[in-house]
């Protein structure tokens, strides 16, 4: 960065190119991240790699059980391609919206949510592997709890808005915030879905945080849903044994700790380099489960090896750095807590899905954000990823430029306009100065006329 600083360059200067203060006489380039579309790019291209690599090892690692369970070995990749689909246009259309639509988004996002988290309750509910955590659509399905977490975000940052000027008072700053979030929370978790209602609750910290939460009350609330969320952990017999195996996952590694301990073999036998795209050994059936799903990064280990696993980790860490970025350089407080929380979203889901690969916490059963198979998680994630870049266009700064911008393309489609029109006069003037008029009569042919 420091060596960009010292160019300077002849060069007509550009909007967002030459540092504020030097008049327009000297191009002097400004470091990358100082330009005003820095998070917007940042966010672009993070995302569209996860986006691109994830479409590549959802190919990679659901080939082999898709040609034996489909009769194809792109028959996952076809209905994850058609989400992505789905999901392109929905992220150009965020990205373009402005900020009041996302909040006149909040309270229908919000009624929604959690009229779907109810019916999903219902016999209209479809399970799987004892959870019932589906409504079914014809040949797609759709899981009401991912929409919930954009819904908490919108509603929540619209919520602390409009109550910014009650928030000195903690009971304000509380309700109906923590009961609504506690009840989405608590109507997961009777599908039940642990780990979507821990993301859940990152969602409900990272508002709380950013607004400005006084430290006592944040602690007491964060502890309180520590230890709720212990006693939910031991009560089930299934969450204990996952607690269990978590601690030493090859003290059973056949049974209750064999998808852990398959991870690791996978992620083992990659080493520095991987062994291959494509030749990985542990997305074989009767090896490691949901190897295209929620363990995908064994798989990226595997095939890529640490470097593979290291850029995946990198690249989450670009988005949630813009998404910080965007919270902080804006100046409406809408968008702070929305950017802040969307990021706290992707980032926190993002780490509770490696570290459960990786051996560091417990198996939750979430998938990597924009990288695993699912539709139903990945179109609300991309109209996210959407509302980002959104925010990001609306920094002052960028705001600034792009308006700029689109004057500067206004006035030359005017000039052009005029130019074309001024072509057309002068080609019309006869050799002398005169005016010619072109006159066609019926019965023969043009005759021209001057004066």
């Amino acid at each position: 960065m420091s060596g960009m600083t010292g160019l300077v360059t002849t060069s007509p200067p550009r909007p967002g190119v030459s540092r504020p203060g030097t008049g327009g006489g000297d191009d002097v380039r400004v470091p990358l991240l100082a330009r005003p579309l820095a998070s917007y790019y940042l966010l672009l291209f993070s995302a569209g790699l996860l986006l691109l690599f994830g479409l590549i090892m959802v190919l990679s690692a659901s080939s082999v059980r898709a040609f034996e369970e489909l009769g194809s070995p792109y028959a996952v990749f076809a209905r994850q391609a058609t989400w992505v689909g789905i999901g392109l246009p929905l992220l150009v259309l965020g990205s373009r919206l402005p900020v009041r639509v996302f909040r006149l988004l909040a309270y229908p996002t919000m009624v929604v949510s959690l009229l779907l988290l109810l019916v999903v309750l219902t016999p209209l509910g479809k399970s799987l592997n004892g959870a019932q955590r589906w409504i079914e659509f014809g040949p797609y399905t759709l899981q009401p709890s991912e929409i919930a977490k954009l819904a908490l975000v919108l509603w929540g940052a619209d919520l602390l808005v409009r109550k910014r000027r009650l928030l000195g008072d903690w009971k304000h700053l509380l309700v109906p915030l923590v009961p609504s979030a506690l009840l989405i929370s608590i109507l997961i978790m009777l599908e039940p879905d642990m780990g979507t209602t821990i993301v859940v609750l990152t969602v409900l910290l990272t508002l709380l945080w950013v607004v400005g939460t006084p430290l006592r009350v944040f602690a007491a609330l964060s502890g309180a849903i520590l230890v709720v969320g212990t006693i939910l952990a031991v009560r089930e017999p299934y969450r204990l044994e996952r607690l269990m195996s978590y601690r030493d996952p090859f003290a059973d590694a056949h049974d209750t700790g064999f998808q852990a301990v398959q991870g690791l073999y996978a992620l083992a036998s990659g080493g520095w380099w991987g062994e291959g795209l494509g030749a990985s050994r542990e997305k074989w059936p009767g090896l490691l489960p949901n190897a295209h799903t929620d363990f995908i990064l064994a798989i990226i280990g595997e095939e890529l090896g640490l470097l593979g696993t290291l850029v995946v980790v990198m690249l989450f860490a670009v988005l949630g750095f813009a998404g910080i970025r965007v919270a902080h350089r804006s100046t409406d407080p809408f968008t702070q807590l929305a950017a802040a929380a969307a990021t706290g979203w992707i980032i926190g889901q993002a780490v509770v899905n490696m570290g459960a690969v990786v051996g560091l916490l417990p198996i939750t059963g979430i998938p990597l954000p924009l990288v695993s198979f699912g539709g139903s998680a990945l179109v609300p994630t991309m109209l996210t990823v959407g509302m980002l870049l959104s925010f990001a266009r609306n920094e002052p700064a960028a705001a600034a430029l792009i308006s700029s911008r689109a004057a500067a393309r206004r006035d030359a489609r005017d000039r052009a306009g005029t130019d074309h029109w001024r072509r057309r006069f002068h080609a019309q003037q006869p050799p002398h100065g005169g005016y010619r008029v072109d006159v066609r009569r019926e019965d023969g042919p043009r005759v021209s006329a001057r004066w």
